[in-house]
């Protein structure tokens, strides 16, 4: 156990490659302190690496085999029908902007969230320690929160402290309308105040601190023209230092972690998935950013390993994955490379290069475990986005959702923490958090 609080920082989509120009040329001074006092490393996310499916392993310690989010827009098979979390406002407007609203906000905690596994707040609550959360969108906790719009009267089960794009807050702190105003910072500059009004009362053991301000700018204008975005966002980091009373003073009183959720690439061109299988029956497309499942519903008269040779020489796809039995199937470039967990290790048949990018095998392999996850998971080509259900992309702008080390690689900063363990994942942040307090791990993180 430890006298120090924990602060975790997520800075959704920031690149290793932008982090480590602002820290070295403090254009972010905030995060260059951090990073003066602190231990810094590459990591991995998981896959598909968008957001939901980030935040869900970042908040769980898992990856979608455990948590069991599988994408930004997928099948339920269960009710037969599309969710949609928030590809884009037009692919929110095809699904039904009520039901995705519900969906994003309460269903993807309440409803689609593992029961297996264990959120952070769930975890220290549960330890009698006092867990805060701000606008994270994977949120489930012990405490009910009714939401502050009119009309609505559905609680959201969250963290203690919980406060969620003006829509849900456990506090009166006087922060104005966080999405209001999104493209100049809004949200993040929401987040700046509630988290200076915690720290200032030192209310919470552990403050989860979500700023996604960076992503919205990086998918507009890519990865490489996002500075001012940046310097917002650790702006809104420098907002819990000064609360903190000063550097000295917050180091001494706090450990934190910073990272991303994923990483952000450059879009060349956009190209839709579900043309390849246009002239088929019963079998259902979901894609969107870089990533895209193919499901297998009734009707459909092709096995799936039919279905993944139709993708083939298709601009949408460079790697195609699936289930054969006990055996999980990569195919790229017309090859095959079969694997599968053996005794802490991997069984292979085929050419390993064709799995080239980071922890490939292990987050493929959690990917397709995850019941709610297409027959096909698709992996498109860098430079390739896969337009979403209402045929939107981010052409000239900055997307992920592969597994190509872009997308997938993120920073991991981690100060006045005793790590016991290695943090090379965002799936080891959790339980690097719950060792902190010296709460015990859930059995899947205990046995990573």
């Amino acid at each position: 156990m430890t006298d120090k609080k924990l602060i975790l920082v997520v800075i959704d989509g920031l690149t290793p490659e932008v982090f480590e120009d602002a820290v070295e040329t403090e254009y972010a001074p905030a995060l260059a302190f951090l990073a003066r006092n602190g231990s810094y490393r590459r990591g991995t996310s998981t896959f598909p690496s968008l957001t939901p499916v980030c935040l869900s392993s970042i908040a769980t310690g898992a990856h979608p085999d455990v948590h069991r989010i599988p994408h930004l827009v997928w099948w339920n098979r269960d009710e037969r029908r599309l969710v949609e979390y928030g590809s884009s406002f037009a692919a929110i407007r095809a699904a039904g902007t009520r039901r995705s609203f519900l969906d994003a906000v309460f269903n993807m905690n309440e409803q689609h969230l593992g029961r297996d596994a264990v959120t952070l707040y769930e975890g220290l609550e549960d330890a009698g320690l006092t867990t805060a959360a701000v606008n994270i969108t994977c949120y489930r906790g012990r405490t009910p929160h009714l939401p502050l719009v009119p009309g609505f009267t559905r609680p959201a089960f969250g963290p203690k402290e919980f406060f969620f794009y003006s829509l849900f807050e456990s506090e009166v702190t006087g922060a104005p309308v966080a999405v209001f105003g999104r493209s100049t910072g809004s949200i993040d500059a929401y987040a700046a105040y509630v988290g200076r009004w915690l720290v200032t009362r030192d209310g919470f053991d552990l403050l989860v601190y979500y700023l996604p301000d960076y992503d919205f700018a990086s998918h507009a204008r890519g990865p490489g023209g996002t500075q001012e975005a940046l310097a917002r966002s650790d702006a809104a980091v420098g907002a819990l230092i000064e609360a903190g009373g000063g550097p000295d003073e917050f180091l001494e009183r706090y450990a934190v972690v910073v990272c991303s959720d994923h990483g952000q690439t450059l879009v060349e061109r956009a190209v839709s998935l579900e043309a390849s299988f246009a002239d088929m029956d019963g079998v259902l497309v979901t894609a969107s950013n870089r990533a895209g499942m193919v499901y297998c519903l009734d009707g459909c008269r092709e096995d799936v390993d039919e279905l993944a040779r139709r993708l083939d020489g298709s601009p949408a796809a460079e790697v195609v994955l699936y289930r054969d039995g006990d055996e999980a199937v990569a195919r790229r470039g017309r090859e095959e490379l079969r694997f599968a967990p053996a005794d802490g290790a991997w069984r292979t048949s085929g050419d390993l290069t064709l799995l080239d990018q980071p922890d490939a095998l292990e987050r493929c392999w959690a990917a397709l475990a995850n019941p709610n996850a297409g027959e096909l998971i698709v992996s498109p080509p860098l430079g390739v986005e896969l337009t979403d259900l209402a045929g939107r992309s981010h052409l000239g702008g900055g997307s992920h959702g592969s597994l190509e080390a872009g997308d997938s690689t993120v920073p991991i900063l981690t100060v006045g923490l005793d790590a016991r363990g290695e943090v090379r994942r965002i799936v080891d942040v959790a339980p690097l958090a719950l060792e902190h307090f010296g709460v015990k791990l859930p059995a899947y993180a205990d046995a990573a």
